[in-house]
């Protein structure tokens, strides 16, 4: 009986996405018949429907080659559908607009029909082309931050960096110059605020190269990192080899002491996808008293919904997750959804603060609008 709300759901969501398409398509051929009237209306819905099934078939196997063409498309139909219904829905409203107002005719002319796409499309093309392009560039952000009860010695520069999804189109090819960037940093310690990969790591292309990128990685302290909520599934304990082979430190509900001057600890996810093994989440008081008192504590939790109950536990709490939206009008869903969605905050004087990056990486469409790929760095004292 529980599998019946997910399938409700589920069929609903198809639905929406068919009838959003259905919409898309009837305004696309509308313009294209404008411009080339000769275009034949069964070809067109079979060369759009073979794009928009892509986006259901993530879980239908296929050889590798095939796969990968899938994938492929199905990340950029992903951008291109959101904007196209934005757009072509923002035209629509204009339209309307004119003819309740009387400045335009009914029934339209085929100058305002041809505008109509045309601006849509124009549009679109230009708002995913730049949104490909700067999701391909590396940003940085920086904060200093003064922790007021417990005072370090002697400053300590954290790089913090999450969402990779490795294994997700574009992320390998970005990988090498995101190490070079945090390596540019001299960081004392490096923190990987999960989701490291996408799903799995079978889906690598270099799994030889991903491994010694990783180990490339320069710090005084070392590299440590929490699991997301796309490090589960089957391959999990893959997972947790592959990264201590490539000196990554997995720190599952686990605190360690850096340079006797702080203790760092790592979250198990809230809601990993798949699960992770036998590796269920603790309450953080289960996690903190056997790590000692009296230093400073950071935590590594990828999922910044939870900030609330780390008050009298930890000082600093590293984040990742949201990815700022990655595509705009998703950031405006996200600050709805969290407390705080990107950036440097602090509740009260007596609340720890948050870091929130919002990654490193993409998932899904490779397009960034209206957030960044970053790398952070921190300097604690």
């Amino acid at each position: 009986m529980r599998l019946f709300p997910g399938i409700i759901g589920s069929l609903a969501a198809v639905a929406v996405y068919a009838a959003i398409n259905i919409y898309i398509a009837r305004r696309i051929y509308q313009w294209l018949t404008l411009v080339f009237p000769g275009v034949n209306l069964i070809v067109f819905v079979v060369a759009y429907s073979l794009v928009t099934v892509t986006m259901i078939m993530g879980f239908v196997p296929a050889p590798s080659v095939i796969r990968r063409v899938i994938d492929w498309v199905s990340a950029y139909w992903m951008g291109m559908f959101v904007y196209l219904f934005l757009f072509f829905l923002t035209a629509d409203i204009i339209v309307l607009t004119g003819r309740l107002a009387r400045i335009l005719p009914g029934p339209l002319q085929r100058d305002v029909l041809f505008f109509r796409g045309l601006a849509a499309i124009v549009l679109t093309i230009a708002v995913v082309s730049f949104g490909v392009y700067n999701a391909n560039q590396i940003r940085f952000a920086s904060y200093d931050i003064v922790l007021e009860d417990r005072t370090l010695s002697d400053e300590l520069k954290i790089v913090l960096i999450s969402d990779l999804h490795i294994g997700s189109l574009n992320a390998e090819r970005n990988l090498e110059s995101i190490i070079q960037g945090i390596n540019n940093l001299s960081p004392d310690i490096v923190c990987i605020a999960g989701d490291i990969f996408n799903n799995s790591i079978s889906t690598l292309s270099d799994s030889g190269r991903v491994m010694s990128l990783l180990k490339s990685i320069e710090t005084v302290h070392g590299v440590y990192a929490s699991m997301g909520n796309h490090d589960g599934g089957r391959k999990f304990d893959e997972i947790v080899e592959f990264l201590g082979e490539s000196g990554v430190r997995l720190l599952a509900d686990e605190c360690v002491e850096i340079d006797g001057r702080l203790l760092l600890v790592g979250r198990v996810d809230r809601s990993p996808i798949g699960g992770l093994g036998n590796i269920k989440r603790k309450d953080i008081s289960d996690v903190l008293p056997p790590c000692g008192a009296g230093m400073p504590v950071v935590v590594i939790d990828h999922n910044p919904s939870g900030i609330g109950g780390y008050s009298g536990y930890a000082d600093l709490i590293l984040a990742g997750h949201t990815h700022k939206g990655q595509m705009f009008p998703m950031n405006l869903i996200t600050r709805a959804m969290y407390e705080v969605q990107y950036g440097h905050y602090q509740r009260d004087e007596s609340s720890p603060h948050v870091v929130v990056t919002s990654g490193t990486g993409t998932w899904g469409p490779p397009i960034r609008i209206g957030s960044n790929n970053e790398i952070v760095s921190i300097n604690l004292k």
